[in-house]
């Protein structure tokens, strides 16, 4: 049985910040084995904190998941600023990122902070602007969150690229570019009402962490903007290779979302563009690799594994195309833009209608995901990532476009007792 803990953070840290009493920024870094970076992401936030906001009282969290390697140890011997205040901790709770954000969120409050950073600990191009570019929004702007973007490449964030974006867009009506970015900024009164969030024992607690921040943000508030940080390295993962659990977890997450907020964004059409700050990029970032023809595999294998499923699932219309797709060689492989549409959004209605087997629903789905990625991929291969941006673009359109198909099936539709029946069966 879970332990369910009240509070993330550890009775020294509480000590701790009392002794501190207030401050005007924190800064949290959420980590687990990320001995190799994080030593340079502290270094680039103290000096962030330095140039921009000398005389703020500025506190460093490093919310730690229990990390095996000498993430820790790199944390305790780096040294900050004399006026600059550190706290290490194991946070409490159950293990993922959202505990460490919870951390965060509850020092913020404890120490009654005007702004509240959060960023990535396996970051390898953060400079000191990042820290700027994110605090002052919220700090001279009156803005109350601010989300990233960054130059990545074109294969670089396919989920966001693909769904999240897209969704996000259609649904809540702003244009934020990475609603699951991984780096954020917020002030006092979002940080206290994410922590009255009943969300702290549940999955988001483990993962999911960053589309629900975003999400809860523009749910209750209107002052939310995105800063433009420039050319982001990390630890990019190659979409075939480890991002199909990622992909289950935001889209579950995605769906819950939507559930628990209908009445907001049912009603809604079109977007408009937020408020954007930060640096202006061209650069070119650097390539990752990408494994287009494990994708194409993946695919195909999945229709023989859940084609039966599948067909259930999705209209007669999207089934045709995915089987029209199962037959095309790797050169010429296509999802097209409409098909990718009406196949999310009838997989967002499904789960909402769906009593039960709703996580099944969404683990089958990952060579969806992987074989429009593929398709993707054969659209952009001689585009330059600023030129496959467009793309990205045309496809966040489409969203939009076809919203009424959504709320049509959200609204009207209700699927028989096959499927429930199939995703039982399945094995």
């Amino acid at each position: 049985m879970t332990h369910e803990f009240h509070s993330a953070l550890r009775p020294f840290v509480r000590k701790r910040l009392e002794e501190i009493g207030k401050a005007d920024i924190v800064v949290g870094v959420p980590c687990f084995n990320n001995d190799q970076t994080i030593e340079h992401v502290l270094q680039m936030v103290s000096r962030g904190i330095q140039q921009y906001f000398r005389d703020s009282k500025a506190v460093i969290i490093v919310a730690d998941g229990g990390s095996t390697d000498d993430t820790r140890d790199r944390c305790a011997e780096f040294q900050l600023k004399p006026w600059q205040e550190k706290i290490i901790t194991i946070y409490r709770g159950i293990g993922g990122k959202g505990t460490a954000l919870r951390a965060i969120f509850e020092c913020a409050a404890e120490l009654e902070v005007s702004a509240c950073v959060c960023v990535d600990a396996d970051l390898r191009s953060i400079n000191p602007d990042w820290v700027r570019y994110l605090v002052e929004p919220v700090l001279e702007g009156g803005q109350e969150f601010v989300a990233p973007i960054y130059n990545r490449y074109k294969y670089d964030g396919t989920i966001t690229n693909n769904i999240v974006y897209n969704m996000v867009r259609a649904l809540y009506g702003k244009r934020i570019r990475q609603p699951i970015g991984g780096d954020f900024a917020f002030g006092r009164r979002l940080a206290a009402h994410y922590l009255e969030q009943p969300v702290w024992a549940t999955d988001i607690a483990r993962f999911g962490i960053d589309i629900w921040m975003t999400t809860t943000a523009l749910v209750c508030s209107d002052k939310v903007c995105q800063s433009n940080l420039g050319v982001k390295i990390h630890d990019a993962k190659d979409p075939a290779d480890a991002l199909g659990p990622m992909f289950r977890q935001v889209c579950g997450t995605l769906f819950d979302l939507m559930d628990q907020h209908e009445a907001f964004w049912l009603g809604r059409t079109g977007s408009e563009p937020v408020p954007t700050f930060g640096c202006e990029v061209s650069q070119e970032p650097e390539p990752i690799a990408v494994n287009q023809d494990r994708m194409i595999r993946e695919f195909k294998e999945g229709m023989r594994l859940f084609g039966s499923l599948w067909r259930e699932i999705f209209s007669v219309e999207v089934w045709d195309a995915l089987r029209a797709a199962d037959s095309l060689a790797a050169e010429k492989f296509t999802i097209p833009i409409e098909t990718w549409v009406k196949l999310l959004y009838e997989l967002a209605a499904r789960h909402h209608h769906l009593r039960e087997h709703r996580s099944k629903l969404v683990s089958v789905m990952t060579p969806l995901y992987l074989a429009r990625v593929a398709s993707f991929i054969n659209r952009t291969r001689e585009m330059s990532s600023q030129e496959a941006e467009q793309v990205v673009e045309e496809q966040a359109q489409a969203f939009e476009d076809l919203k009424p198909y959504l709320n049509d099936l959200w609204q009207n539709h209700q699927p028989g007792s096959g499927l429930e029946r199939a995703l039982r069966e399945d094995r």
